[in-house]
């Protein structure tokens, strides 16, 4: 890979318990790029991402070892803050989850927590966040009203700019399109495809096509291992492995 590794994995495994979750995952992934993790359900993807932003941390029983930099840093070691590695990654997830408070109020959260807090430019910065995440022009007569109130799209696109909010580098995101309708995934896309020229990118999906759609570099795998990673146009026009052919073939899912 020629472009510059914004994250590197390294021999990362995973248990619970007795069962092998992620088996020796050896990834890069680069800067200002989309990068699609592909697999069926159920091989390991969400966890995958789960570990590059340390929510392993919150379960006990998720044991990790292994290695992940970002920018060469190595962020699994126990002295560093989590909080502040969590503040580099911005996350995005199956279901929007709007915090229980007014459209202006979730985007204001998202300032505060990155130490941005001024009032006289507080709304100059909601504004640019909505906007970044192509919802202004929908909400920006309504910030009073309750998040809640928005539809299933809005609402994503709304953590979207909440997340963009806390000032990070990286945007991870779990099956961000499942719960929406074609025209609000559509927008979904659009806008990670403008976002990368500033972020790097890292979707987990198993929809195929949207992968084909955005995808600059992808990582495929299957029963937690990594089974082909390359850039997205070589991957799908000449893999390399008999499990990747297959799986483009739609021989299993």
């Amino acid at each position: 890979m020629n472009e510059t590794c914004k994250i590197k994995v390294e021999n990362l495994n995973m248990h619970i318990g007795k069962m092998h979750i992620l088996k020796n995952i050896n990834i890069r992934i680069p800067k200002n790029k989309i990068t699609v993790i592909l697999g069926p359900s159920g091989c390991g993807k969400t966890t995958l991402m789960k570990c590059l932003n340390r929510l392993t941390d919150i379960y006990p029983e998720m044991h990790v070892a292994g290695n992940i930099f970002i920018d060469d840093e190595e962020i699994l070691h126990a002295r560093n803050d989590i909080t502040k590695i969590r503040k580099r990654m911005g996350l995005l997830s199956q279901r929007p989850y709007p915090l229980p408070m007014s459209i202006y109020k979730n985007i204001a959260f998202g300032l505060k927590i990155s130490d941005r807090r001024k009032k006289k430019l507080l709304d100059m910065r909601i504004e640019h966040y909505l906007k970044q995440a192509s919802l202004w022009d929908e909400v920006s007569d309504r910030l009073k009203e309750p998040a809640s109130c928005l539809s299933i799209g809005q609402q994503q696109r709304l953590c979207l700019a909440r997340g963009l909010a806390v000032d990070p580098d990286i945007i991870l995101a779990d099956e961000p399109t499942s719960a929406l309708d074609p025209m609000s995934s559509q927008a979904i896309e659009k806008k990670f495809i403008e976002l990368k020229k500033s972020y790097t990118i890292v979707l987990v999906t198993h929809i195929l096509r949207q992968a084909m759609r955005i995808a600059d570099y992808v990582i495929f795998m299957y029963l937690g291992e990594i089974i082909e990673q390359g850039p997205a146009r070589d991957l799908f026009n000449n893999p390399r492995e008999e499990k990747t052919k297959s799986y483009l073939q739609g021989v299993f899912y």
